[in-house]
């Protein structure tokens, strides 16, 4: 039966209690408890959540002096978090927090209804005022005993900036008390933002989450300092210490907790559709029409704009040192078996990372400035070979994908590449001497020929990679050569052309990494155009693929032979690095949330061409016919749509092997006509043709079999004059578009909620955003 709201030691008792954890609290309030009183007593969990809101707040206004106070206030906060979601998965209660509590006047001593402030906006004042509350979630300044009141109104909280970095000098004390009530204050806000799980995944991303919206605006007096906080707590966290082995399990850490927090509660604040906003980059450094003279005004959203306007060097190189140092953390080897700490948050650093490049152009610009990129690239390498098997783990290798083709689409990128790697991180991948081009390709092609079936969608985005960096690789090692001529005999099979409508365009990619490094890069490339020689038989069958109707059927019979989508044989894996372990799959019932479709890549790039000054132009679909040298067309019409609006996987279909399972389509003479006149073979025909016979004559006047003789020969030979003229350079740079803001909002969420286990925040509730599935 409903108990009146006045009846406060009824209240009371849901939390006075003193010694209790956020634990205890989800182990005395029961699901079950709360559904049945949510369906029968609905008043009673009104009045509830009416309650512990208004605790909140009376705290945030007196700025909770005692023990007890601060007691309640933790209390009101586990419950909160403990009830949120189960009023979030019902529809009914949807509006409950976004209607207004009679008398909670917004002009204080005004008792006017009109005037009420929806319960929502309470407990996100609140908690925002609580987290730079004196002595409970910051050091006090003050010195004197008298506390008057009005204090925690008057303090101005950037002085109460959690942590030393952007913005901000002074390094507080670390406490670890405060340390902890930050986490709890935290986690209810994470859970007040989680009402996006209970909403399914819709193309329209223009609903925004009102709890975000209202809580990074204007109205939340304490945004700036608090985002400055969340950003500086997470780019100063250093897990190994003060470099005493095993320091991790004599005392325990109260930083990392608040930092995972903090990261997740950053990367839900900054989940903003950046495609449909007026100015893709908030700096200014748009694209400019005509029509927009006027500086476009910043998002509504503040954390977002204040992250777009981060501009200072020293800034931007603390925030790079600093995700850099967290990334590299899984990967620091030590003698000492586990002596030092793992972080587990790497997937929410990578979208942090996306976000900081996505929204900040100057950012982009200056990681690629030196060579502290790679920093970041060998980390995500380290995690896409490692986690290429583990189907528990695609979306991790979707956003390290998606991150090095936003890097990719930049000039700089590639000219870093060319740095030696030297860095022996354990991997699984063959030893090799060279530079970071070499472990890019030699992992990607681990990734193609080894990774798990789900994988495949991501292809074109890593074969468009390397197309983007290609021509400013100044010297391939031996290796990566001979694995990119691999993945061409690979993807250059009758069956495999044949069997998917989109399976040429693999081929087309990697003819243009070949043309590009032929044409700009000719010296020093050596071992690249050795292996052309030797695999050219590759070119040869490609330029004389068979296009009548026959010979299409016999190749797909020759693929129901070869059940392996790609062989693995071939492709010389030498001994793999000193120290690895092979890529494993995930544990049987390992838990793992669906994510949508991704954009398919001519929706998720669009092409620019560089000029001979190093400058790039976009390029408008229409200027690209006829393709340069036969670019794959930008638009396949027959068959499957690439893009993402199919809610359900799209790689069932995109590219299975055979043809009768991908619904309709069949390969007609026509069709392979269509594309194989395209194919940009020119350059390497001619190269084949100048440089072949020279290397048997060397050969047969020799008697040679070493290949480091026909190598000399051609590192000094030239094709100056003998090549067609070098076609201009196109680089696929990444867009922003609604396809990729929803995969990450889905993705985002997903690991949010599989990383909340102590407590299990949203364990069986009715999440809608993504499925639960068990591997």
């Amino acid at each position: 039966q409903p108990v009146e709201a006045t009846d406060d030691a009824f209240w009371d008792q849901f939390w006075a209690d003193t010694a209790t954890s956020v634990q205890d609290v989800f182990a005395l309030v029961p699901a079950a408890e709360i559904r049945a009183v949510r369906e029968e007593s609905p008043s009673n969990l009104a009045t509830l959540c009416y309650k512990a809101v208004e605790k909140l707040v009376q705290g945030a206004e007196s700025g909770c002096h005692t023990e007890k106070d601060r007691q309640i206030i933790l209390n009101c906060c586990r419950l909160l978090t403990r009830i949120l979601p189960y009023i979030f998965e019902d529809p009914d209660w949807r509006g409950f927090f976004w209607s207004t509590v009679p008398g909670a006047g917004r002009g204080g001593g005004d008792e006017d209804d009109e005037n009420a402030r929806p319960l929502a906006e309470s407990l996100l004042l609140a908690v925002a005022d609580l987290l730079f509350c004196p002595d409970f979630t910051v050091q006090s300044h003050r010195r004197s005993t008298v506390d008057t009141a009005e204090d925690i109104h008057s303090i101005d909280s950037c002085e109460y900036i959690w942590e030393a970095g952007v913005g901000f000098a002074h390094a507080p004390q670390p406490n670890y008390i405060h340390d902890l009530n930050r986490t709890e204050l935290l986690k209810l806000l994470l859970t007040c933002f989680s009402e996006a799980m209970y909403l399914p995944p819709s193309s329209d991303s223009s609903n925004a989450n009102p709890w975000v919206q209202f809580f990074c605006s204007t109205e939340n007096r304490h945004a700036l300092p608090l985002f400055t906080s969340l950003l500086n707590v997470v780019c100063a966290y250093d897990p190994v210490g003060y470099g005493i082995p095993y320091n991790h399990l004599l005392f325990s850490d109260y930083r990392e907790p608040l930092v995972e927090e903090a990261a997740q509660v950053l990367i839900v604040t900054l989940d903003y559709d950046s495609s449909t906003s007026s100015s893709p980059t908030v700096d200014g450094t748009t694209t400019g029409t005509a029509m927009d003279d006027v500086d476009p005004p910043g998002p509504d959203n503040l954390f977002v704009n204040y992250l777009s306007r981060i501009h200072r060097e020293e800034d931007f190189q603390f925030i790079l040192k600093g995700v850099a140092r967290l990334l590299s953390n899984p990967l620091v080897q030590t003698y000492l078996p586990n002596s030092a700490k793992k972080i587990q948050f790497h997937q929410e650093l990578l979208v942090l990372f996306w976000k900081l490049c996505d929204f900040n152009k100057k950012f982009l610009f200056f990681v690629l400035k030196s060579s502290d990129v790679l920093d970041i690239l060998v980390p995500i390498l380290y995690f896409l070979n490692d986690a290429r098997a583990d189907q528990s783990r695609v979306g991790l290798m979707h956003i390290g994908v998606f991150i090095l083709l936003l890097l990719s689409g930049e000039r700089n990128f590639g000219v870093r590449l060319n740095k030696p790697y030297s860095v022996r991180v354990p991997m699984d991948i063959p030893v090799f001497t060279g530079t970071h081009a070499d472990l890019l390709i030699i992992v990607f092609h681990k990734i193609i020929t080894s990774g798990h079936q789900r994988l495949q969608p991501l292809f074109d985005c890593l074969l468009t990679i390397v197309v983007n960096v290609s021509p400013y690789l100044k010297s391939l090692s031996m290796v990566a050569a001979n694995k990119l001529l691999h993945l061409l005999e690979a993807f250059s099979t009758t069956w495999f052309l044949f069997s998917a409508v989109q399976n040429h365009h693999l081929v087309f990619f990697l003819l243009e990494v070949f043309n590009n490094i032929i044409q700009y890069q000719f010296d020093g490339n050596s071992n690249l155009v050795y292996a052309v020689i030797r695999k050219r038989n590759v070119f040869h069958q490609l330029a004389n693929l068979p296009t009548d109707s026959q010979s299409i059927q016999k190749g797909l019979q020759r693929k129901k032979k070869t059940p392996e989508p790609i062989s693995r044989t071939n492709s010389q894996d030498g001994v793999s690095m000193e120290g690895s372990r092979p890529a494993a799959p995930a544990e049987p019932g390992t838990l793992k949330t669906s994510l949508v479709a991704t954009p398919g890549i001519d929706k998720l790039t669009e092409k620019s061409q560089v000029s001979e000054d190093g400058t790039m132009r976009s390029l408008d679909p229409e200027s690209l016919q006829p393709p340069p040298e036969g670019n794959p067309p930008s638009a396949v019409s027959d068959g499957e749509p690439w893009s993402g609006e199919a809610s359900h996987p799209r790689w069932d279909r995109r590219r299975l092997s055979s043809a009768s399972s991908s619904g309709q389509w069949t390969p007609t003479p026509d069709w392979v006509m269509s594309w194989k006149s395209k194919l940009p073979l020119q350059t390497i025909m001619r190269l084949l043709q100048v440089l072949v016979p020279q290397v048997e004559k060397i050969c047969i006047d020799k008697g040679l079999t070493d290949e480091s003789e026909i190598l000399k020969f051609l590192q000094h030979g030239t094709l100056v004059g003998l090549l067609p003229v070098p076609h201009p350079i196109l680089i696929r740079k990444y867009q922003a578009n609604s396809g990729t803001a929803m995969w990450f909002r889905t993705y985002m969420w997903g690991v949010i909620y599989l990383r909340n286990v102590d407590p299990p925040i949203w364990y069986d509730t009715d999440v809608k955003l993504f499925e639960i599935q068990r591997v």
